[in-house]
């Protein structure tokens, strides 16, 4: 059964800064913690990745997924959904972009995980909640330090 959770911080930067660097998969590795590497597969005509391969640590391994984005609402949002990975059925989300002014913007992070090996549902839970809270304490750091 899958687990959803949705978190938000306050970023102090233009709300197009935060997309670019959340849109930059190749840098993932050089800033978000568990990222070991990220290899975009295919791009749209904009050059942004379309479909990207990761290999993580989660759950104590190293894990690979590969991910398909979605740019409809673009630049205010974006979506992915898995389409193959190891140890999930499930890792869809989205991230959304919410000007608080000219130079203050806030970040919107919802996350379904549903993984393939069965855990407690609280493990599962608090999985999610680090997952979360990390990848966007992480993303507020990369996007003030290049802001």
């Amino acid at each position: 059964m899958p687990d959803s959770a949705s978190e938000r911080i306050r970023v102090e930067a233009p709300a197009a800064r935060c997309f670019d660097v959340a849109v930059d998969f190749e840098s993932y590795p050089e800033w978000a913690r568990d990222v070991r590497e990220a290899k975009v597969l295919e791009r749209d005509a904009q050059g942004r990745g379309t479909r990207v391969e990761y290999r993580a640590a989660a759950l104590g391994k190293s894990i690979r997924y590969v991910l398909d984005y979605d740019y409809r609402d673009a630049p205010s949002s974006f979506s992915w959904r898995l389409v193959e990975g190891d140890m999930l059925k499930r890792l869809d989300g989205t991230y959304r972009f919410e000007p608080e002014g000219p130079s203050t913007t806030r970040v919107h992070y919802d996350l379904t995980v549903e993984l393939a090996v069965p855990l407690p549902g609280l493990v599962k839970r608090r999985a999610a909640g680090l997952i979360m809270g990390s990848a966007l304490k992480e993303l507020k750091r990369r996007v003030e330090a290049v802001a």
